[in-house]
């Protein structure tokens, strides 16, 4: 790496966790309108898009990159950080990512782009930026140690490369556990020929896992078990739909990195899949399914004609991925009154008698740990919660259980672990356009990685979008990256 890209952009000044680039000192150049003419899925007031531009990538629930021209260059600016983000109302985590988010913004270029990227370090320890998959020269590659030296709390690391390839990619620290923390962002490379048959909707999902115990806000990123599965760092029903009109070619991008595979399925539609973290795949590979195998450090795109109006839900078919929060409880919690028979108040009441709550001889362990991770004071189950549990949070809906009159003697009741669906649901504390004319309830039903796919026709489809612009008008203006004029609609 010479002298001159490491000390790219020099003067510019940052001020606090924002960021505040000072433009002038930046030594760029001043932004031109016709510079956004570029621009994957661009909408320019008072020009048509050409025939066959690509359509903008929609990452539901995560930012797309701005970026300017510097000659004929494209300009980006990654920071890599710690964030706080809220996976579900009320459960407010702490991460490491890119931009104030995890998994960090989105970026789209056009096959044949040269980009240079920007990477800013406000870590408290080394990291690396890794492009998966790109064929890029050796010294642009981010792997530490073998390709360049770390970038060190405080430091600048930029990255220039011609990409000549197409596809769904994306960009990850390479320290190892920092990638269980949260740091990806997905890289898409539109080709300089669009993909036949055309598509109508681009959508993008990235997939992640985090093991984070009850009543803390940190995950294990060493656990090799998890209980907070996300889509674009949402979990269900926090998630947001992907909204198609009826009879539109729809393309869905699917990143996975983490510890699991994860059998991605969408009801109500046959897919193809049609690419890979490789690129395009020919056609004569294609073939129907209604569930993908997205493996870890892979990328996967389906498409699908939206011919079946309805909502229909898209999720990980692993059944402990379709939950959250999937961990042993803290005491004795069950349905049943009064202390359990045989034991001291204490212990009946879940008081621990020696030991912090988090000891590896006290738990919680996440369900599916063996060995010393999942030894316990006392055993106890994933049981469900009481109806009149006073640990519901307001805005939830808490209703009667929908169990038989003898549920507690039946061998293995309860095993629903978001208690029992209609019990915990929370359409008021999720609602957004997206959600508008889903069925009373539906939020105690998604949990972990789930999502919808809303097929609709077109008057409920204008209604959600003109929703959708009515809230977008009531949000303050706020600039992606400072000094990056390219905003994305």
């Amino acid at each position: 790496m010479n002298k001159g890209r490491r000390t790219f952009i020099q003067g510019a000044a940052v001020v606090g966790a924002g960021l505040v680039a000072v433009r002038e000192a930046s030594g760029l150049p001043q932004q031109k309108t016709d510079d956004m003419q570029g621009m994957p899925g661009m909408k320019m007031k008072g020009k048509k898009q050409s025939h066959g531009a690509p359509l903008l990538v929609e990452t539901p629930d995560v930012a797309t990159l701005p970026w300017r021209m510097d000659g004929n260059v494209k300009e980006f600016h990654l920071i890599a950080e710690p964030v706080k983000q809220e996976i579900v109302p009320g459960r407010i985590v702490d991460l490491w990512g890119y931009n104030g988010s995890a998994p960090g913004p989105t970026i789209p270029v056009n096959q044949g782009d040269r980009v240079r990227i920007s990477v800013d370090n406000h870590l408290p320890e080394a990291t690396s930026m890794h492009w998966h998959g790109f064929e890029v020269p050796n010294d642009m590659d981010g792997a530490p140690g073998s390709s360049q030296d770390p970038i060190p709390p405080g430091g600048r690391f930029v990255y220039e490369f011609t990409l000549h390839q197409e596809g769904t990619y994306f960009y990850h620290s390479h320290m190892a556990m920092q990638e269980m923390m949260g740091m990806i962002g997905a890289f898409v490379m539109h080709p300089k020929e669009a993909y036949k048959p055309h598509v109508d909707r681009d959508f993008l999902i990235i997939l992640q896992e985090y093991a984070i115990l009850p009543n803390i806000k940190i995950p294990n990123s060493m656990n090799m078990e998890f209980n907070w599965l996300t889509f674009n760092g949402k979990v269900g029903p926090a998630t947001t739909p992907l909204i198609v009109r009826h009879g539109e070619r729809v393309r869905i991008r699917l990143i996975n990195l983490g510890m699991d595979h994860h059998p991605i399925h969408l009801h109500g539609h046959q897919f193809v899949t049609t690419g890979t973290e490789g690129g395009r795949q020919p056609e004569s590979t294609w073939g129907p399914g209604n569930t993908v195998l997205v493996g870890v450090a892979q990328s996967r795109d389906i498409e699908f004609v939206a011919k079946n109006p309805g909502d229909w839900m898209l999720h990980c078919h692993l059944p402990h991925h379709m939950m959250n929060q999937m961990s042993s409880n803290v005491g004795p919690m069950t349905r049943r009154n009064g202390t359990p028979g045989g034991l001291d108040m204490e212990r009946g009441m879940g008081m621990l008698r020696q030991g912090s709550a988090i000891s590896e001889e006290n738990g919680p362990s996440l369900g599916r740990g063996m060995g010393v991770g999942s030894t316990f004071e006392q055993r106890i189950s994933n049981s469900a919660l009481k109806a009149e549990s006073p640990m519901q949070h307001q805005g939830m809906q808490m209703g009667k259980p929908e169990v038989s009159k003898d549920a507690n003697s039946v061998p293995g009741f309860p095993q629903d672990a978001f208690m029992e669906g209609p019990m915990m649901a929370m359409d008021q504390m999720v609602d957004k356009p997206e959600n508008f004319g889903l069925r009373p309830g539906w939020s105690g039903f998604m949990a972990g990685m789930m999502t919808f796919v809303r097929v609709l026709p077109p008057d409920k489809y204008d209604q959600i979008m003109e929703l959708r612009k009515k809230q977008e008008r009531k949000k303050p203006m706020k600039m992606d990256m400072p000094g990056m004029e390219h905003k994305h609609e």
